[in-house]
């Protein structure tokens, strides 16, 4: 099963999820999305809009690879591929 790795930040959102290894039956990006709300209730609308694509300032890699389909999440996992997601920070 795919395994997710977050940024630390994401943890402060979704505390339940410090400290688990994170695998997720999926085989699109659509699907670890949708597994980690189910772990993790608030998590999907967190880092997609109401239309369910990937907000602005949020990434995904699969492995080394930048998501391509920002829109439907549909590019492909592999079973023992790493999805790393994380959100960019700002501030002064």
């Amino acid at each position: 099963m795919p395994k997710v790795v977050l940024t630390r930040h994401l943890y402060q959102y979704f505390p339940a999820l410090e400290g688990r290894e994170l695998e997720v039956d999926a085989e699109t990006v659509a699907d670890v999305v949708s597994q980690m709300e189910k772990l993790a209730p608030g998590f999907a609308f967190y880092i997609c809009d109401e239309r369910g694509r990937l907000r602005r300032h949020v990434n995904i890699f699969i492995e080394e690879n930048l998501l391509r389909d920002r829109a439907c999440l549909s590019d492909g996992v592999e079973p023992d591929s790493r999805v790393f997601i994380m959100q960019a920070l700002s501030g002064g």
